[in-house]
Parts: C-alpha cells; sequence; structure tokens
C-alpha cells in the first residue's frame, strides 16, 4: 500500500505553482509586446522644432510615469493574487480603517496631477508664445492649393493640386506665421515638426515655430476640404540664414515682382474657378 503523502483533493499542486507565477508575469511582458509600443519614443515624433521636441518630452514624460504607474498597479495585484489567495473555507481576518494607507492614496495621485500639470502649462506657454522676430510668413490656403508670401518683400510662392509649393523658412531663428483660409476650412499639418493648425474663413491663425533642422519636410492639409483635398500637399525647406535672406533678395528684382504678380493670378483663377485651373505662368521664382 503506498504511503506517500497526496495534495488534498481541489488543492493545486506544488509543481503547478511556479507555471502560474510564469504566466502571470509572462501575461503583461506579452500584452506590452503585441502593443507594438516603441521606446523612448512611445509612438511619437522626436520634432524638428523648437517647441515640438518640447511637446515630445513632455509625451515622454507622461508615458513614462503611466507606465511606472501601470507596472505598480500590476505588482499590487499580482501579490494580492498570490499571498491573499483563498485557503480553505475560513474567512480571513477583517479590518475596517488603515488612516495613513488611506492618506498616502489620496494625497499621492493629487500631487502626481499637480506635477504633471504644471509640465503641461510650462510646455504649452512655450508652444503658443509668439517672440519678437523679423521673419514672417502669411500662409493662405484654398481650395485646392497654398500660397506663401513674406510681409515686406515681393517674395511669393503659390502651387495647388500636383504642384506641392515650397515654403522656405530659415534654421535657427523663430519665424512668425499668419494662417488663413480663403473658402473651405482647411489643415496646415507637417509631420516632422509635430504641427498643426486649422485654416479657417474669417479668422486669423498666429504663431510661431523655430526650426532645429536644415532639410525639407512634406506637409499636407489634413481637413476634408472638397473635392481635390487629398492633392493638397506642400513642402517646407529649411535652409541656413544667408541663404534665405538672399532667396528673399532674388524677389527685389523686376523678374521678381512679374513673377510674384503672375502667381495671384493664378490664385485668383483658382479660387474663382470649381475645378482647379491649369496655369499660364510661373508661380514663383525656383528655390
Amino acid at each position: 500500500m503506498d504511503s506517500t503523502p497526496q495534495p488534498p483533493q481541489g488543492s493545486p499542486s506544488r509543481s503547478r505553482r511556479p507555471r502560474r507565477l510564469a504566466a502571470l508575469i509572462a501575461l503583461p511582458l506579452t500584452a506590452l509586446l503585441l502593443s507594438g509600443c516603441t521606446v523612448p519614443s512611445f509612438g511619437a515624433k522626436k520634432s524638428d522644432t523648437v517647441t515640438g521636441r518640447s511637446t515630445y518630452q513632455l509625451w515622454q514624460g507622461f508615458s513614462i510615469a503611466a507606465a511606472v504607474i501601470g507596472g505598480f498597479v500590476i505588482l499590487l495585484i499580482v501579490i494580492a493574487v498570490i499571498r491573499f489567495r483563498a485557503k480553505g473555507a475560513t474567512i480571513p481576518r477583517q479590518s475596517q480603517y488603515h488612516l495613513p494607507l488611506e492618506i498616502a492614496y489620496t494625497i499621492i495621485p493629487i500631487v502626481m496631477v499637480f506635477v504633471l500639470f504644471g509640465y503641461t502649462v510650462v510646455v504649452e506657454n512655450k508652444v503658443v508664445a509668439e517672440p519678437a522676430t523679423p521673419y514672417q510668413v502669411s500662409i493662405n490656403a484654398f481650395q485646392w492649393g497654398w500660397k506663401f508670401s513674406y510681409p515686406g518683400t515681393n517674395a511669393l510662392i503659390v502651387g495647388h493640386t500636383t504642384q506641392n509649393p515650397m515654403m522656405l523658412i530659415p534654421v535657427g531663428v523663430p519665424v512668425h506665421y499668419t494662417l488663413t483660409s480663403t473658402d473651405a476650412n482647411h489643415g496646415f499639418y507637417v509631420r516632422d515638426f509635430n504641427f498643426s493648425r486649422l485654416a479657417i474663413p474669417g479668422i486669423k491663425n498666429e504663431f510661431s515655430f523655430q526650426a532645429i533642422d536644415t532639410g525639407t519636410f512634406n506637409g499636407q492639409c489634413t481637413e476634408l476640404c472638397g473635392l481635390y483635398h487629398s492633392l493638397m500637399y506642400f513642402r517646407v525647406k529649411v535652409v541656413t540664414l544667408p541663404e534665405f535672406l538672399a532667396w528673399e533678395k532674388k524677389f527685389d528684382t523686376p523678374a521678381g515682382a512679374a513673377a510674384a504678380q503672375a502667381a495671384n493670378l493664378v490664385v485668383e483663377q483658382e479660387t474663382s474657378s470649381i475645378i482647379p485651373t491649369k496655369p499660364t505662368g510661373t508661380t514663383g521664382t525656383k528655390i
């Protein structure tokens, strides 16, 4: 007769405990892997502007804080599952109050919310700030194209549908922008800048940002604005300040003024037509 002690009927054997512990650990790790979360960006773009990078860092901070809090909550759940799991039919000792613990889990979340709120206010103030700068660009959106003009100069760039006009800006200095719309709601969006603003008829939307790196960046309209919305692309070319000033001076000639006048004529033809108009002349000086 076998005298080896057997585990009580209905209770898990000791060999199953490591498996269950491994399953509890593997479950959140598997969920994290399947989520496709990228570290350290957490799915966001680093941005090529000063304000966009501040927003990116704020997003990183929020994501790390959320991961730490979520991990702590999961740890508490796992501890409670393992340590306080049912052991027989006896009811465990009941306790009604634990004042130090209740004060702690009330105060700590409040402090965390105030800290996150404070960082958000600081970053938002940077994003909406409009520092004084001599460099300005007026952006006008219309069905279905873009017009980039530079106040105080003859510089003007216009393009629509498949033309993809290019806005030129200097690197390392803040630039002030005025965004308007001629006809419908449009969206001014540059992915690499982490930046988006609405262009609304009758409203002048003003903002500033400072590019960090030189290069060419793609932009597009993000507000459904009509038949050819999907073709309403543009580009932003960031160059050094001397290159930018030299480019602006190209428009201070009779040929540059004539090119700007022709570009304005294209805008008038475009906005007065139901469908895109084939341009009859140049739309600006070549960049």
